[in-house]
């Protein structure tokens, strides 16, 4: 089966305009894709394509904050609640009432907190190296390296100073973040060149930064969660703990966790067949892309 490919689109969602890139057949079930710091929408080329070949139709968008996307001001508009609300009002827009999600770093966090808070609109939640934001910090007193792993959060607190120093020579060192902690040749020259793009945007390094920022206004939620969830995980990351994959799972009553032992954090570039793979395999099961799993149009309730 082959896909069409990707179609870059404005979608109007939460008050927001997001640059989306959507593919697959529009009658299908829907998968959202959500990247973490510091890419963009981009990071999921070679997974939706692979998606949309076998069903689905898919959407990734830049998130608030990033690339293409608007960036509003303020912390409180980067709050966890808020960029869960960004996902479901995207799904409607699309006109989608349910849909399955796959979230990498900060966007898995997004995914875990969408599975806890709304398993109606969820129909499954595969993460990759992601931890759950309720687990960490009880995760981190008990494993004091993840402690010292997480100080770079601490200085993305600081105003100014972060963006200054990612910024600095065409932003090198988020160049350096991304090449100096995966595999060799993980991220070819072109895929770099449209990052810096990204990066450079007014307003963009700001935005990007206040996700952390926003810490202090973002719930996170403990409670257990029905919706089926799939954790890939590449053992080689530098900033977490393989075994945050796990301890995420306790809270799930249908949980399962794939490692990857030898992908770093950035797994979903450096293992893309394997990802698919699994992931494919495990969306077959809790959200088939059959007509008999279609879902009802979105209706101006939904998103509420």
């Amino acid at each position: 089966m082959t896909a069409d490919a990707a179609i870059a689109r404005r979608m109007s969602a939460n008050g927001l305009s997001l640059h989306v890139r959507v593919q697959g057949a529009e009658g299908a079930p829907l998968v959202i894709l959500l990247h973490g710091f510091p890419e963009t929408g981009d990071a999921w080329t070679a997974l939706a394509g692979a998606l949309a070949a076998e069903g689905w139709r898919v959407a990734a968008p830049d998130q608030r904050g990033y690339g293409r996307s608007d960036k509003p001001a303020g912390l409180r508009a980067y709050a966890l609640d808020v960029l869960a609300d960004d996902v479901l009002h995207l799904s409607t827009a699309l006109g989608h009432a349910r849909f399955a999600v796959v979230g990498h770093d900060w966007g898995g966090v997004v995914a875990w907190h969408l599975a806890a808070r709304d398993a109606r609109r969820v129909r499954a939640a595969c993460i990759l190296n992601a931890p759950h934001p309720g687990s960490l910090p009880g995760f981190s007193l008990v494993h004091p390296m993840q402690l010292l792993r997480s100080t770079y959060v601490a200085f993305f607190q600081m105003p100014g100073v972060p963006e200054w120093l990612l910024g600095a020579h065409d932003n090198a060192l988020l160049q350096r973040l991304l090449t100096g902690s995966s595999r060799p040749g993980t991220f070819d020259p072109a895929r770099l060149a449209a990052y810096r793009q990204a990066w450079r945007a007014e307003g963009a390094l700001t935005g990007m930064l206040n996700w952390y920022r926003a810490l202090p206004w973002s719930r996170s939620l403990m409670s257990t969660i029905d919706v089926p969830v799939q954790v890939i995980w590449g053992d080689r990351d530098l900033a977490l703990d393989a075994g945050l994959a796990e301890a995420g799972l306790r809270v799930c009553r249908q949980g399962a966790s794939v490692h990857l032992p030898q992908a770093s954090h950035w797994l979903h570039h450096e293992e893309p067949e394997r990802v698919a793979r699994r992931t494919i395999d495990f969306l077959r099961r809790a959200a088939p892309p059959d007509a008999d799993s279609a879902d009802p149009p979105a209706t101006a309730e939904t998103a509420a």
